[in-house]
């Protein structure tokens, strides 16, 4: 037979710009290669999988569809093969030579009128040059492919830079060996524990096995089987080379959820998410339709040291038919969801070339919308149980269920040590853990705020225990206008505040919100059940009372007019007014801000974070049944005693902005002044 002659293709000027593209400015991290070339055989087996249905003669004796990685240190090649589909001599040609084929003249006219590509760099996804990322390792790529079903193969060679060569070749069997002639500093890709390290981390979950040719060394054993010894004595050995299974082969989230053991899915969790503690509770989903979807989401226990740090990355990693694309994907996972741990795997989800940043379209905001979706949907589950008791520890007897975890602590555990069952609620867990993250969603996800309404919860005025909103709402008392809250830099602070005296006199439950993002909260939350929230700090409270109740009222600020105007005259540079409230039960005063003012505690935040806040008057509501109340204004009836009822007066007004958080404008003249009330008190004068 007449030796078929070698085929020699020039690519066009555009292309080698294309390609410079593609080496040097598209990929970010070059071992992303490995990633691609084993996508591209993993795709190759798929197909032939299909193929095979109806065409069975195609896996003939070869039926274990495989990928294999052969590093050659003496030859400098990395071998990436696979026995699926194959290509004929015109797919060769068509496949790999994509890139030169229409479109790349005014994909390179797009990214030189860009300057430095900007966004168009998207469209290269559509000229499916993955493969050549080989060439950020390689300086020249040998591919030897022979078809399933056909006789002969061909081989495709080039350097990316004189355009290609097709030719006949030489295949046992059907498939594809990829060869890669490294560069002089891509050595370590040549290591065992590198490609062991870009497998697992890639492609750890390729439906199909990932084999890697490794050598070993082998005692030399004489015909009795005893080892060789050389002249030192030592044990003669020779190298030997075998197969090692690199991946795992079996992605979970891709199996039933009936199939998958609690233990399973915990084994997962600590795999992926390297926590050392089970996880509190998870999701297991498939979405199918016009997009198909795959999760398995996490919550987890504790929350890690940079919860709170902005450059902290997100949990979520995307991968596009079980391949690796992108860890802590941002884009699918929000800011105030950032405690979530998991995988999300897509079967059509549109990529750009790289793989590395998603393309802002449809589909992607389907997947966040989802993993939102799926998030809330857990903790409601958790908020519903309430306690359970604390489950055996037995990992591998699990039913399967959508949700699930056992915890690996204490935290949150009720019960006693007299036999009875102990008790967790895992909501409470996680609440106390990641509630601060939750709430920051009612600012950047308004169209979420009817699902984290439900989701809230605070410590109130009675007790220590956690409290929903509906909780609150399920216990007003009959004459209760709406749900009471305070703000405060603490939960001590809120708890002590002057301006729960008289709502807790009344029977009335306040909610205690000492986290700086609950301003943030109450803003967007402004009504629950229909009840109103209602900060205690802020306006007059208009508490419910009887006519003997008023009618006191009216007569003690009657009785007290002529303190009201002195106290107002004194501090006229720092109050709106000065009157007296029903508030108060124990203190003698606090301050109050107009209803659309500033809450003292956002002012304080406000302005620790460098904001320019201009100084608000507020209201001081004085308490007219208390003994020191009453003291000054029997002497206001006393002309000698105006210049000690202006000077207590100011002592008033800083003890109220004490009793809420506030410092005194100038706590230097307020210690003075309290060191007189003690010389005074003691006779030392």
């Amino acid at each position: 037979m007449t030796a078929t002659p070698v085929e020699q293709h020039r690519f066009e000027a555009e292309v080698d710009q294309v390609l410079s593209i593609v080496v040097n400015s598209l990929y970010s991290h070059r071992e992303v290669f490995l990633r691609e070339l084993i996508s591209n055989a993993s795709d190759a087996l798929d197909k032939l999988a299909f193929r095979a249905l109806t065409e069975k003669e195609l896996l003939g004796t070869d039926a274990e569809l495989r990928i294999e990685i052969v590093p050659d240190r003496a030859a400098r090649t990395l071998t990436i093969r696979d026995n699926g589909v194959g290509m004929t001599h015109d797919e060769l040609i068509q496949h790999l030579g994509t890139i030169a084929r229409s479109g790349s003249r005014q994909l390179v006219e797009s990214l030189k009128a860009k300057g430095d590509g900007g966004d168009d760099l998207k469209l290269i996804g559509q000229f499916g040059v993955g493969f050549y990322s080989a060439f950020l390792v390689a300086d020249r790529v040998r591919v030897v492919s022979r078809a399933a079903g056909a006789d002969t193969a061909f081989a495709w060679e080039s350097d990316a830079k004189h355009g290609y060569t097709v030719e006949p070749g030489e295949r046992d069997g059907r498939g594809t060996d990829v060869v890669l002639h490294l560069k002089e500093d891509a050595d370590e890709f040549l290591q065992r524990w590198e490609i062991e390290k870009l497998v697992r981390k890639y492609s750890d979950y390729v439906r199909h096995p990932i084999r890697l040719l490794v050598e070993r060394q082998e005692p030399i054993v004489d015909e009795d089987g005893e080892p060789e010894k050389d002249a030192e004595g030592k044990t003669r050995t020779h190298t030997v080379t075998d197969w090692s299974a690199v991946n795992q082969a079996s992605a979970l989230w891709t199996r039933p959820r009936a199939e998958v053991t609690d233990g399973q899915y915990v084994e997962f969790y600590k795999h992926l998410s390297h926590d050392w503690s089970d996880p509190l509770a998870w999701t297991h989903f498939k979405v199918e339709g016009t997009q198909e979807l795959t999760g398995l989401l996490f919550l987890p226990e504790t929350p890690p040291f940079d919860l709170f740090d902005q450059r902290r990355q997100h949990g979520v990693r995307l991968f596009v038919r079980r391949v690796f694309i992108m860890e802590d994907c941002e884009e699918l996972l929000p800011e105030w969801l950032r405690f979530v741990r998991g995988i999300v795997d897509s079967e059509d989800l549109p990529l750009n070339v790289s793989r590395e940043i998603l393309q802002q379209d449809r589909a992607t905001r389907a997947i966040r919308k989802q993993v939102v979706k799926r998030t809330l949907t857990l903790l409601q589950e958790l908020a519903d149980e309430g306690d359970t008791p604390l489950p055996e520890r037995d990992g591998e007897d699990g039913d399967g269920s959508d949700s699930g975890g056992d915890s690996g602590g204490d935290s949150g555990d009720t019960g006693s040590d007299g036999g009875e069952p102990r008790t967790r609620n895992r909501y409470a867990i996680f609440w106390r853990a990641f509630g601060r993250v939750l709430k920051e969603g009612f600012h950047f996800a308004p169209e979420h705020r009817d699902e984290l309404a439900q989701l809230v919860r605070y410590e109130s005025s009675k007790g220590a225990a956690l409290r929903s909103l509906a909780d609150y709402v399920a216990d007003l008392q009959p004459d209760q206008p709406g749900i009471y809250y305070v703000t405060g830099d603490s939960l001590a602070a809120c708890r002590n505040s002057p301006h729960l005296e008289g709502l807790l006199a009344r029977g009335y439950e306040v909610l205690f919100m000492p986290d700086p993002i609950d301003e943030w909260v109450v803003q967007s939350l402004t009504e629950y059940a229909d009840k109103q929230l209602i900060d205690v700090q802020k306006g007059a409270l208009d508490l419910p009372e009887s006519d003997a109740q008023r009618e006191h009222k009216e007569q003690r600020a009657k009785d007290l007019e002529g303190l009201t105007g002195a106290i107002k005259q004194a501090l006229a540079e720092r109050v709106e007014d000065v009157r007296v409230t029903d508030r108060l039960t124990d203190s003698p005063a606090c301050l109050v801000t107009q209803d659309r003012g500033l809450s003292p505690h956002l002012e304080r935040l406000l302005r620790a974070n460098g904001q320019d806040v201009p100084a608000q008057k507020r209201i001081l509501e004085l308490n007219p049944d208390h003994p020191v109340v009453q003291a000054l204004g029997r002497m206001t009836g006393d002309a000698g005693r105006a210049a000690d009822v202006a000077r207590w007066s100011s002592v008033l007004y800083d003890q109220a902005l004490l009793a809420e958080g506030t410092l005194p404008a100038d706590p230097a003249a307020f210690a003075r002044a309290v060191a007189d009330l003690m010389r005074a008190a003691v006779g030392a004068d």
